[in-house]
C-alpha cells in the first residue's frame, strides 16, 4: 500500500525517537534512585504491600510475580540501558521486527513500574510516557517509511494533551476566563524553577497577555495538526515553542518535553533533505499495524467522551495498559503557597524553645534564601508530593506518618531524597514536628536587601512534635 508510509517524516520520526528514548531514559533513572525510600520493601508504601492488596488484572505488572529490591533496582537499571541503547539509535542497527521488540522493552518495563508506584506515580505524565511509547513500538525504523496511521495517532495524542488542558482550564478556575490565573501560578505551583521568580514579576498586562496566548495554544492551534502542511509544521512548531517557554517557568518533570517530542513528530523537515525512498513495508508489518490502530481508536472513544464532557476529568487512565489516557493539568490555581516545613531537634523535651533544625528539600522551598533549581525532566517525587501535602493533609495521609518514621530512624535511603539533613547520620532526631508557612515571592527591594527569594509567615502546627514509638511502630 502506497499511502501506508510517509517518506517526508523520516527526520521527525528520527528526532521523535531519540527524544522519547531520552525521557525513557531520565525516568528510568528516576525510578533507580528512589524507589528504596519511596515504594522499596522498607519504603514509605512498599510494594509487596500494594500488589498484595491490588489484583493483576487492575493492574499489569512483574512484581507481582516476585519482588525484592534488588530485582526492581536490576528492572530499572535494566530500561535504563535500553533507553541509552535506542538514544544512540541502536533500532536502526536491527531489522525491523528486533527494533519493534527493542522499543516494547521499555514500554513493558515501566508499565510495571507505573502500576505498583500508587500516589508517586499517580501523575499524568507517567500515562502520556507509557501511551507514547506505546505506539513509538510501531513507528518502526530504516527499513521502512513512518507509518501514516502512527503519525496521525502521535498527533492524536499530542492534541489531548493540549486540547484537554485547554478544556479543563477554561470550565475550572475563573481566572483562566478572567486572564488573571498567571497573577499566582509562577508564584504557587508546585516547583518553581531558577527563573519562576521573574517570570512572576513581570508587567500583569503581560500575564494577560501570556493567559490569552496559551487559550490560543491550547484550545486553537491542536485543530490545526490535522490541516495540510505547511500549516501543521506551523501549528505543531508553536505548539513546541510553547512548551519551551513552560520549561523555562518552572519545574514539571518530563511533561514538557514528551509533549515537545510529540510536536516535533508532525514536523515535516522534507525541505531538509528529510525524504527517503524507502522499500515497500511488509505484509505482516502493515497488518500489525493497522490492527492496532483500529484497537487503539476503539480505546479513544472514552477520554474523548471525558474531554468533552461538562465533568471532565483529567490525568486519568481508562485502562490498565495506560494505552489512551486524559489529559490536563492546573484547571484550578492557588492563590497561596502553603509548604509544609519539617524539623527535628535532639534535646530530650520538644519545647518551644528546643533547637529545632530543619530539614532542607532539593525541589520544594524551603529556605527563603535557597534559590530554585532546574531539575525537569528529572522528577524529585517526593518535593511534588510535598505540594500536595502543603494544599492538604488528607494528600499526605497514606505516607507522611511513614516519612516521619523514617527521618526519626536516620533511614539513610529517605536521607538521600533530600538536600541536607541537619543531623549527622549517627545521630538521629528524638523529635520530628511539621509546620505550614504561606510562602511568597519576595519584591525587588527585598531581593536586593536580603537576598531571599521568598518571604514566609508560619500558619499553624501540621504536625505536632513526634517520637519514634509514637508513630505506630518501630522500625526492625
Amino acid at each position: 500500500m502506497e499511502w501506508f508510509v510517509s517518506p517526508d517524516y523520516w527526520i521527525a520520526r528520527l528526532v521523535f525517537q531519540r527524544a522519547l528514548a531520552a525521557v525513557y531514559l531520565v525516568a528510568f533513572l528516576g525510578a533507580a534512585r528512589q524507589f528504596r525510600a519511596l515504594i522499596g520493601a522498607r519504603g514509605m508504601l512498599p510494594v509487596p504491600d500494594h500488589v498484595g492488596r491490588t489484583p493483576f488484572r487492575r493492574a499489569p505488572s512483574v512484581f507481582h510475580l516476585h519482588y525484592s529490591d534488588r530485582f526492581f533496582a536490576l528492572w530499572s537499571w535494566t530500561g535504563v540501558l535500553v533507553s541509552a541503547a535506542l538514544l544512540a539509535g541502536a533500532d536502526g542497527l536491527v531489522p525491523l521486527w528486533a527494533a519493534m521488540l527493542l522499543w516494547l522493552l521499555p514500554w513493558v518495563l515501566y508499565l510495571s513500574i507505573v502500576n505498583v508506584g500508587q500516589t508517586w506515580y499517580a501523575f499524568g505524565w507517567e500515562s502520556l510516557l507509557l501511551e507514547t511509547g506505546f505506539l513509538a513500538v510501531f513507528l518502526g525504523n530504516d527499513e521502512v517509511g513512518p507509518p501514516v496511521v502512527v503519525l496521525f495517532l502521535l498527533r492524536w495524542v499530542l492534541f489531548r494533551v493540549e486540547f484537554g488542558a485547554g478544556l479543563i482550564k477554561m470550565r475550572g478556575d475563573a481566572c483562566w476566563r478572567e486572564l488573571t490565573c498567571l497573577y499566582y501560578h509562577h508564584e504557587t505551583q508546585p516547583m518553581p524553577g531558577p527563573l519562576s521568580w521573574f517570570f512572576h514579576r513581570l508587567p500583569r498586562p503581560l500575564h494577560r497577555v501570556e493567559a490569552a496566548a496559551n487559550h490560543v495554544t491550547q484550545l486553537v492551534v491542536p485543530v490545526l495538526l490535522f490541516t495540510p502542511q505547511p500549516v501543521a509544521t506551523a501549528a505543531a512548531s508553536l505548539m513546541a515553542l510553547t512548551q519551551l517557554w513552560l520549561i523555562l517557568s518552572g519545574n514539571f518533570s518530563w511533561l514538557n518535553w514528551t509533549t515537545v517530542a510529540l510536536a516535533l513528530s508532525a514536523v515535516d523537515f522534507s525541505p531538509l533533505g528529510g525524504a527517503h525512498d524507502v522499500p515497500a513495508a511488509p505484509l505482516w508489518y502493515e497488518v500489525v499495524v493497522l490492527a492496532v490502530a483500529a484497537f487503539l481508536v476503539l480505546l479513544s472513544v472514552r477520554p474523548a467522551r471525558n474531554m468533552l464532557s461538562r465533568r471532565q476529568v483529567m490525568n486519568s487512565s481508562f485502562d490498565p495498559l495506560h494505552l489512551v489516557n486524559s489529559y490536563g493539568a492546573f484547571g484550578s490555581v492557588s492563590r497561596l503557597r502553603l509548604e509544609v516545613v519539617i524539623e527535628g531537634t535532639a534535646d530530650p523535651l520538644p519545647r518551644a524553645d528546643a533547637h529545632w533544625r530543619e530539614y532542607e528539600f532539593r525541589g520544594k522551598p524551603g529556605d527563603p534564601r535557597h534559590w530554585p533549581r532546574q531539575f525537569a525532566p528529572y522528577h524529585l517525587r517526593l518535593d511534588w508530593l510535598m505540594w500536595f501535602a502543603g494544599l492538604s493533609p488528607g494528600h499526605a495521609r497514606p505516607w507522611f506518618g511513614p516519612l516521619v518514621e523514617r527521618l526519626l530512624d536516620n533511614d539513610r535511603d529517605t536521607l538521600r531524597l533530600l538536600r541536607r539533613s541537619p543531623f549527622p547520620p549517627d545521630c538521629p532526631p528524638r523529635y520530628v514536628r511539621a509546620r505550614l508557612f504561606r510562602y511568597r515571592y519576595t519584591t525587588w527591594r527585598e531581593l536586593r536587601e536580603t537576598g531571599a527569594c521568598w518571604k514566609r509567615t508560619y500558619v499553624r502546627d501540621f504536625l505536632p512534635p513526634t517520637r519514634l514509638e509514637e508513630t505506630g511502630r518501630r522500625r526492625g
